[in-house]
């Protein structure tokens, strides 16, 4: 074993020892026999066969038992022989090291619960875990075929296909009826994909029994609801009712129609959870549409003195449910006049930029803090209770606003800065579009 601190130079100097030793011999014995050039190239000789056998069991180490301790060589090669050996063994535990934590990952995978799937960048199967087999049917001769042929359903086509992946998509299990996955897809490497489903029956059918109760409870009270406003209105249309009784029926008339809204927005609402918008081919006219969302604005904003404008940069049409659409953007417009202090600026705009259509709403409000953002569009999510109350919303608008976007396959977007305003922005993908 040699000294790792020992430097190039020593092991040179090793080398010229050795060779020097040759010389002075064979030079030595030829002088003796009278020829002292051929000992000394006969020292030479004898040094080169040294190297080249020094080189050939370096060679027959390498190329046929490279995993054997190094053969015990002299001078430079030495430390060619000890580097190569050290580089081996640092190699080899690093392997050993790197398949273990592989293999500890690999376990980890197909330990869980969720179906691990990992996809090339030709959407063929590379690899997956036992749950996927449980979860999606796959089996073993399964491997190389394209993901699109094993999960055939519309949805998960175009979810695989965007260019950027979101929240996953649900879809109907194929493999057990009655139940439900969750499906979510995530890039990586060179355009390969690696994807994670996994089972949320339970949760569909809590959604499902709140999505029931919401809808039968708001069926049960509209009824009530009804009976209720009727006499309100019948006793506050008598010319004898005392004065004292007018002013405590007409809050409860007041009190009746906010509810009687939020039982139409909560029906509304689980129309469009449950039945979805059946009509939704129809080629909507935005120019018209714009302009009739303005004077209806115009109208709507008599009473706060607002600054309205109304930007039409494109002719585009829409594909999609007028009505629905119609009011999902008057929404977002009466929002934009409610909500914003009166003489504030609210500005209408629709364009696309060729690949998607774009509907904003912008105000000079008081805006909203980052922090509520995300959960704008949650059912009865209100940012501050009290005004919600003044303005008489029901906390429903932006749920209702987001499930009509859905169905369109568009979103919501939404920007703001406190003190200075906020912008609403429904995006239409580029199929929705339409030439005029």
């Amino acid at each position: 074993m040699i000294d790792s601190q020992t430097s190039l130079f020593g092991f040179v100097q090793e080398d010229f020892g050795r060779l020097l030793a040759l010389l002075l011999l064979c030079g030595g014995l030829g002088w003796l026999l009278g020829f002292p050039w051929s000992g000394i190239i006969l020292g030479l000789l004898v040094f080169l066969w040294l190297q080249w056998r020094a080189l050939y069991q370096l060679y027959r180490w390498i190329r046929f038992y490279p995993n054997d301790l190094p053969p015990d060589l002299k001078g430079v090669w030495s430390a060619l022989v000890y580097n190569i050996y050290r580089i081996q063994v640092s190699e080899r535990r690093a392997r050993e090291n790197l398949i273990s934590i592989m293999d500890r990952a690999r376990a980890s995978v197909s330990a869980l619960d969720e179906a691990v799937v990992l996809i090339d960048r030709q959407c063929l199967l590379e690899w997956w875990n036992p749950a996927a087999e449980r979860l999606l049917g796959f089996k073993a001769g399964d491997q190389g075929r394209n993901i699109l042929n094993l999960i055939r359903s519309p949805e998960f086509a175009r979810y695989f296909e965007q260019e950027q992946y979101g929240e996953g998509v649900k879809l109907a299990s194929w493999v057990q009826a009655g139940r439900f996955l969750q499906c979510e897809l995530t890039r990586f490497g060179q355009n390969d994909r690696i994807m994670v489903a996994y089972d949320i029956t339970r949760l569909h059918n809590l959604e499902q029994m709140r999505k029931d109760f919401v809808a039968n409870v708001s069926h049960e009270l509209r009824t009530p609801l009804t009976v209720l406003s009727g006499y309100l209105e019948t006793y506050l249309d008598l010319d004898d009712l005392n004065p004292r009784f007018r002013r405590g029926l007409s809050q409860m008339q007041q009190q009746a129609r906010r509810m009687n809204n939020l039982v139409n927005d909560l029906l509304l609402l689980s129309r469009l959870e449950n039945e979805g918008i059946r009509a939704n081919r129809q080629i909507i006219d935005m120019p018209s549409l714009m302009s009739q969302l303005f004077a209806d604005a115009e109208a709507y904003n008599a009473d706060f003195g607002h600054s309205l404008h109304v930007d039409i940069d494109s002719h585009s049409n829409l594909l999609g449910a007028e009505q629905e659409i119609a009011s999902a953007l008057s929404n977002l417009v009466t929002n934009a006049i409610k909500y914003t202090p009166k003489g504030g600026t609210v500005s209408l705009r629709w364009w696309d930029d060729g690949k998607q259509g774009y509907f904003s709403v912008t105000d000079s409000g008081i805006g909203i803090d980052a922090r509520h953002i995300p959960r704008l569009t949650e059912r009865f999510y209100r940012v501050d209770s009290g005004r919600s109350r003044e303005t008489g919303g029901t906390g429903l608008g932006l749920a209702i606003v987001k499930h009509v976007l859905m169905q369109h396959d568009a979103h919501l977007e939404i920007s703001s800065t406190v003190g200075k305003g906020s912008t609403f922005t429904a995006v239409f993908p580029a199929e929705r579009l339409v030439q005029d």
